[in-house]
């Protein structure tokens, strides 16, 4: 194990339970070990097959749309 994945999973030790799992499930799912796939809940189904249809098209969000998203996650 690299010492920056060392440091990286201290960090995540200070964390609550419900955040480690969370970061946990990213992980897996990175490194293929996602296991079962999650539960679609139902009124985000069509939500999810749009999405795949635009990828299947390779219509993605622009690199100013995917930024513009992530600043509304700023404190």
């Amino acid at each position: 194990m690299t010492k920056l994945l060392e440091k990286a999973l201290q960090a995540v030790r200070q964390l609550p339970a419900d955040s480690q799992d969370e970061i946990a499930r990213a992980i897996l799912a990175l490194t293929g070990n996602g296991g079962e796939p999650e539960e679609i809940d139902s009124g985000h189904l069509p939500a999810v097959l749009e999405g795949l249809a635009q990828a299947n098209l390779r219509q993605f969000a622009s690199d100013a749309d995917v930024e513009a998203a992530f600043r509304r996650f700023e404190r």
